[in-house]
This record gives structure tokens, sequence and C-alpha cells, in this order.
């Protein structure tokens, strides 16, 4: 059978992403397309990643003219579990192409296994909930023997009208067995020729694991659940290497929930990239507890990794006890001092608005950014997904909005401690201020900021009284005003503890930015 892979997340409609110039390919389509073929399916992809519309799918669709059309969204994408409505919008639009030329279609992916009837509507004869891999590979091979599909695990339809689902299907656990992801079946040399230009390096991606077992309660499950399973040290190793062989990357980035989280495994990791001599440079996510335990934090810089992201979301403990993220203001803070010391960067995730919170909460926020100096902040607000502990929780206050258009939008999306426009001018505020902090930072470290640098510094200098007016202005009546904090870099940097010099970097993300 032909079978037309693609996924709807165009890097083109979301603006933040598309200015970063940060490209990476869909990686779990990749590895649907390698389980496909594998399967004896002829596979055709269609990669919207560096695309600036669906035109090319529908070249495909009567170019290739296949037996069956599949968006497998990459759920290693996080921004794929956001389902940003430009995207949805994209995958609907692609779902009718096929619907129209007769194609059978079929769709798999966060948004969609959170909006079945949606995607049937939009033309998917099938919409495969969950994990995905081998409930494609049954469908299509039930399709192709003209086999009725309601009941198949995983996978929902319509019959007689009505949307018949079949019972969970239970996630792959031997991870092992899968194959390297097909990245021949897209324009890896595209992807590099952006990285070079912008950043002097090309990255690839690559994963580990599958799936988190904490409780955050506003992190949506749609496709692991509350399951973690992890590939072995040896199989991560052995595409680490045909990587270097293929592809030469300068660096890459884990796209794992969570990196290495079962014991032991950074350590047998570190040995054998040495052993085969396939370490890079690259950047995954953990938790603060986690580095904080044993030697993790230290094995993680042995490993190569050259910056480590973690779910920080606020310092106020009374946040994070709400959100039951299960660390403490004391992990974070001793987090980025083991990783300065270990001598890679550290970033942190700030999550603001959620229920509860106060001017003192974000206030306890910065001064623990200011703490801990992390060398990359990404900004987001609270974003209730269904599913979650939190979207049921802020259910009867959401509007008819219920997605960011694109990751840079941070619209409040049910009724929040403070308005959007808030939210907004806290961003740019905090922002603001952190790149003066980050310049005290590197001045006390004895490190020049070069002219570019100076300028920025000086417009920040500038710019920082108004922010702060404008989020004096937008907070609520009843709560007081955010206190002025001091803009004296040479009396903050004076003021700040010692630190271990590291080499400062500007990645990205989650939600915001």
């Amino acid at each position: 059978m032909k079978v037309l892979l693609g996924h709807s997340y165009f890097q083109h409609f979301d603006p933040k992403l598309a200015e970063a110039h940060q490209p990476y390919p869909p990686l779990g389509t990749m590895v649907a397309a390698a389980l496909l073929r594998e399967s004896g399916h002829d596979v055709v992809m269609f990669d919207a990643m560096l695309e600036t519309s669906t035109a090319g799918w529908d070249v495909l669709l009567d170019g290739e003219q296949p037996d069956a059309a599949v968006l497998f969204e990459d759920n290693f994408n996080y921004l794929s579990k956001m389902c940003l409505s430009r995207m949805r919008d994209a995958a609907v639009d692609m779902l009718g192409a096929a619907r129209d030329r007769g194609v059978f279609a079929v769709a798999a992916g966060s948004d969609a296994s959170d909006n079945v009837e949606l995607y049937l509507d939009a033309g998917a004869t099938a919409v495969i909930s969950g994990e995905g891999d081998e409930a494609l590979v049954e469908l299509l091979a039930e399709h192709l023997a003209d086999e009725p599909l309601g009941g198949l695990g995983g996978v929902s339809v319509r019959v007689d009208g009505e949307v018949v689902s079949g019972p969970p299907r239970p996630n792959l656990k031997r991870l092992d067995e899968l194959p390297f992801a097909a990245r021949d079946l897209v324009d890896i040399d595209a992807y590099r020729r952006v990285w070079m230009e912008h950043h002097g390096r090309f990255s690839l991606n690559a994963v580990t694991t599958r799936g988190c077992p904490y409780h955050c309660n506003w992190c949506a499950k749609p496709i692991w659940g509350q399951r973690y399973n992890a590939r072995s040290v040896d199989d991560v190793v052995a595409e680490m290497v045909e990587l270097r062989d293929a592809h030469r990357p300068d660096h890459l980035w884990f796209a794992d929930d969570i990196f290495g989280l079962k014991p032991g495994w950074i350590q047998r990791f570190a040995e054998r990239v040495e052993a085969e001599d396939v370490a890079l440079p690259f950047k995954c996510l953990s938790r603060p507890d986690l580095l904080v335990r044993k030697d993790t934090a230290e094995a993680l810089g042995a490993a190569g990794c050259e910056e480590v992201w973690v779910g920080a979301e606020s310092g106020s403990q009374k946040i994070l006890d709400a959100m039951e993220k299960g660390t403490t203001v004391e992990q974070i803070v001793e987090a980025a001092d083991r990783v300065h010391a270990a001598g890679y960067r550290i970033a942190f995730f700030i999550q603001f608005g959620y229920p509860g919170e106060t001017l003192d909460d974000i206030q306890a926020t910065l001064e623990m950014i200011w703490r801990a100096r992390p060398d990359d902040i990404g900004i987001s607000v609270s974003y209730p997904l269904p599913g979650t502990t939190f979207h049921e929780r802020v259910r009867d206050e959401l509007g008819d909005v219920r997605n960011w258009v694109d990751s840079s939008d941070l619209a409040m999306l049910f009724d929040g401690p403070f308005p959007t426009e808030f939210y907004r001018a806290l961003h740019e505020r905090v922002h603001t201020e952190y790149r003066l902090r980050r310049t005290g930072w590197a001045a006390r470290r004895g490190e020049r900021p070069d002219a570019r640098a100076a300028a920025v510094a000086a417009r920040d200098l500038a710019l920082l009284p108004l922010r702060r007016w404008q989020v004096r202005r937008l907070a609520t009546p009843s709560e007081r005003a955010l206190p002025e904090l001091s803009i004296d870099l040479d009396r903050a940097a004076a003021a700040e503890p010692s630190a271990q010099p590291v080499s400062l970097g500007s990645t990205r993300r989650r939600g915001g930015d």
C-alpha cells in the first residue's frame, strides 16, 4: 500500500518559532514512517515544518495518488500537545483535501485524541487515540483486507453515523524493537542550511524515552498517560552512531519529557558515548529534584549536556504544591548551583497565572530567578488542556476560545488571577529585567559585553520603568503593585552570590518565551 504520511506543524504559522530559526524534523512522524516501511508499505512523506502552506500536501495527493493519507503528528513536539489553532486549521484543510479526492484518511496525535469527532468531521475515516504506532500498522492492514474497522484498539470510526471507539491500546514497552526514525524521508540538508545560516552549527533531535510518570496537574498526557518507558543505552548510542555517520550533526536535542529518569541510566550513557566516540553537546529536559539526587547533575555534564531545561514554574512553594509539582523552591536553586558548578547551563520554564497566584507569589518567582541565575528562561501562562485536573477545575470559566493561535499568544483561556493584558505586560517586564540581571551576572564574572549586548542593555535600562508601570497599571485594584527592584547593575552584581563561570546561550522553549 502506498501511504502519504505527514503532520500539520508548520513553523511558518508560528512566528516566534520561525524567528528562532531552530527547526527540527518531525521525530514521531518519522518513527511511524519507519515502522510502516518495515511492515511493507511504500511511504511518501510530507514534512510541514519548513513549508509555508498546505499546497505541497495537495501536490503529493495528486502526484502520488496514495491509497491512504495519514496525519501522524510528532508527539515529541510539545507544541503539538498544546494544539495551536493555526496547526489545527492546517490539519483540517489537509484531511479535507484527502477526503475530496476519495483517499482513505487517518489522523493521530494529541489534538485528534482529544477531539475525535472534529477530526472525523474534517475528513478522517479513522482517528487514532494514544501512542498510535502499532495501531496505525494494524489499521492499515485491516483497511487493506477490507475488514470492518470498528472495535480496533485505540481507533475511532463512524458506523451508521455514530462514533465507535475501540478499547485503549497499551503503550509500547520494548522501545528497542522500534526502528530508528526514517530521516531519509525528509530534507535534512534544508534543516542544516537553516541552522548553519543562523547559528553556525547543525542540531538534530532524538529521543530516549516515552512519557512521564509525574503528576503535575496542568500537564496533559493524551498519548502516553502516566507511563514512562525507556530505550536501552546501547540502542540510543547505536542511533547516535547512525546520526554521526549519515548526517554529521554538531549538537543534539533529546526531546524526552524527562531525560534519564531511570537510576544509573545517565552514568551508563556517559560511559557508552565515550567508548563509541560519539559524544556531542546536547540539550535535554529534567527536573530539579532529579538534578540534586546523588551525582545526577555531574553525570549529565560528563555525558555531554550543554544545557538542561527544567520546569521551575514558580518561586512560590504554595503554587508549586497547588500544581502538584513534587519539587521545592530550594531544590530549584540547588539544581542551578550544581549545574553551574559542573560547567554547563540550566534554563527555567516559568509559568504565571495558576489559580490562586497573587502578586506576592509572582514576586517570590522573580526572587527565585535572581537567586538561581538561570542561563535562559521561557515564560508562559497556565494553559488548560483537556484531560487534566487543572482543566476540570477551571472548566466552568473557559470561554469560547480554547486554544492559543500560536505559541506567542499568552492568552488567559480561563478566569485567571489577572487579565491577559497583565500577563503579556509581565512577560515583557520579566524578560527585560532578566536580561539586565544577566548582564550584571556576566560583569561579576569579569565578562565585558560586546557592542550589541551593550546596546540591548542600554535599551532595556531605558524601558524597564515603563515595563514596571504597565504591570502596576494592569494589576487589579485589590492587589498591591509589584515592588520596585533595583536596576543598578553594579550594586546588583555586588550583591549576587559568587558563581562559577558559565557560557551563556539562548535556546528555547515551551509554551511561552
